[in-house]
Parts: C-alpha cells; sequence; structure tokens
C-alpha cells in the first residue's frame, strides 16, 4: 500500500493511562504526517467521539479503560470503520488479567497460582506462598500494582491495589527474568528483556527515565527465543488473535516462559517497548506505523473476530 490515507489518531481518553496515550499519540501523529498521510486527531476525554466523514482508518493510540477495553473497538465497529490493534472481544477478553489468564492456561501455558480478591479486609490467600503480586483485574501500565514481602504487609499491599480498580489479582511472585514479545501480523518480533536496576517494575521503574534497562534482542540462545516467542504467539491465539499486541512473561531458571498479561494496544512512543523490539528487526518507528495501518485496512479488527 502506497497511496495516501485520511487516518484519524485517537490519544489520551479518560483513563488513568491518559498521559502516557498522549505521548503514544503525539509519536504517532508526527509518524504518519511523515510519510504523507492526511492526520486528524481526536481526544475522547469524556469517552465521546465523533470522526471526520472521510476517514479511512483510526489509528488507536490510546491506552488503559475506553480504549483497551473493547468499549472504543465496539464504538468503531459500529460506525463500520477500520482501526489497528485487536477486535472488541478480544480486547475485552485481555483487559480481564484473569479471564486472560485463564484462557492461557487453557492453551497450556504455564501461569502463577493466583486467586481474585475484592475484600479490603480479606485475610492473607491460603495456598499461595509469599513473596506476593497484586495486581487490578483491570488495569495497566502498573498502575495499582504492588509486592507484598511479608504478612505485615498484606493490609496495606491490598488496600493500595484496590484503589486501582473493584477486583485484585493476588499471584505467587515467580522468580526469574521479565520479558516481554511483541506480535505484529502474526510475526513475534525479538524479544525484549526488562530490568529494573533497583525494585520490581513497578509504574515507577517504568515511567522514569533510566530506572530500567531494556535488551533487545535479549541475551537469550536460540532456542530460549523461539520458545519465547511462541509463547507469546500462543497467548494471543489464547485471547482470540489480533493484528497486534505484546505479551509479557517471567522466564523461569529452567527456561519456562510463565504468562503475565497480554496488552492489546501496546506503547506506540519511540521508546517503547514494541517499537524497540520493531528496531532490532530492522523495521523503523514510522514502518512500524506504516505496517499497523496496513494491517487493519487488509484485515480489519471486525472481520477477525466477528
Amino acid at each position: 500500500m502506497s497511496e495516501s490515507l485520511d487516518i484519524c489518531v485517537m490519544l489520551g481518553g479518560p483513563s488513568s493511562e491518559r498521559k502516557v496515550s498522549l505521548q503514544s499519540g503525539a509519536a504517532v501523529v508526527e509518524a504518519l504526517r511523515g510519510l504523507g498521510h492526511r492526520v486528524s486527531e481526536i481526544d475522547p476525554v469524556d469517552g465521546e467521539f465523533r470522526l471526520q466523514q472521510n476517514t479511512d482508518i483510526v489509528f488507536l493510540a490510546l491506552h488503559g479503560t475506553f480504549g483497551e477495553d473493547g468499549t472504543v473497538q465496539a464504538k468503531l465497529d459500529a460506525l463500520g470503520v477500520p482501526y489497528t490493534g485487536c477486535g472488541e472481544a478480544v480486547s475485552r477478553l485481555a483487559f480481564d488479567k484473569v479471564a486472560a489468564k485463564r484462557a492461557c492456561a487453557e492453551q497450556g501455558l504455564a501461569t502463577a497460582k493466583d486467586c481474585v480478591v475484592d475484600d479490603p479486609a480479606a485475610g492473607m490467600p491460603e495456598g499461595i506462598e509469599l513473596p506476593l503480586v497484586l495486581k487490578p483485574v483491570c488495569q495497566g501500565s502498573s498502575i495499582g500494582l504492588e509486592f507484598v514481602e511479608s504478612a505485615a504487609a498484606w493490609p496495606s499491599g491490598l488496600a493500595k491495589s484496590l484503589e486501582g480498580g473493584g477486583r485484585v489479582l493476588v499471584e505467587e511472585r515467580i522468580e526469574g527474568r521479565e520479558v516481554t514479545v511483541g506480535i505484529v501480523g502474526g510475526q513475534p518480533l525479538p524479544v525484549v528483556e526488562i530490568t529494573p536496576k533497583r525494585g520490581a517494575y513497578d509504574y515507577a521503574n517504568k515511567y522514569t527515565v533510566g530506572a530500567t534497562e531494556y535488551t533487545c534482542p535479549a541475551a537469550f540462545g536460540a532456542e530460549a527465543m523461539r520458545r519465547i516467542q511462541c509463547a507469546g504467539e500462543q497467548a494471543l491465539f489464547a485471547v482470540g488473535g489480533g493484528n497486534c499486541a505484546r505479551v509479557d512473561f517471567i522466564v523461569r531458571a529452567d527456561g519456562e516462559p510463565v504468562f503475565l498479561e497480554v496488552n492489546t494496544l501496546p506503547g506506540m512512543t519511540e521508546t517503547s517497548l514494541l517499537p524497540k523490539a520493531a528496531a532490532a528487526s530492522g523495521t523503523s518507528f514510522a514502518e512500524l506505523c506504516q505496517w499497523l495501518v496496513e494491517l487493519a485496512v487488509e484485515h480489519p479488527p471486525l472481520a477477525a473476530t466477528g
């Protein structure tokens, strides 16, 4: 595809990840204009929007609720307008960490022991050993992510995590190397290893410049790398598939990738993890944006999931 399109970049939105989304959107707008497309912008800050009549495609640079939970996808499906990323059903399932985890476990992927808690007065769950990882069932960008190292830290950790949503997924913390694998158009990209310089990969380490080291391609052998990529493909298949996603794992010492989550609208700044992985495979940021546009036009998410 070489023709110029009328593309609406949707950015910002009403979620707690609005700031990150604005950064993703700004980078995408610049890249698409540089490619010669006619680009407009919409910030659905109140969850409402109206597209220009000549819009060929919507490039979703949204993150979090409304953007990643299937809401905006359902609205665009009703309008019959193609968009980047995954379809409504896939987005809704993947955004629910519990539903996504169960779907991946059914496909044979390794997952951590867990339970779901929605009561602030709940005691520590039985059958799950310390240390624990707590995360809101429906949130992104590590919002509400808490690490509980001792029984004494449980009440405060639970309270903080519950602030991010009505239900909290409590998991046994897996020791290993944190990685992520991007999948675009059915092709797994080079694996990125995520190494915080101090502590865990929480919101602060994710968005503080210099706080985390990213290695791409990650320092795994060819067989281990392919195993992680295959697990990523398997996870995306488990939630229903889509044109683009990023899947996070912890790789244990025995080489087993333990599933964490599927991100259906990965960050799209030039320093975000999906663009880093694309760059490692020789695909520039602008080329990645064009690739996502072409996938949305040629394989609309509605057609893939309907």
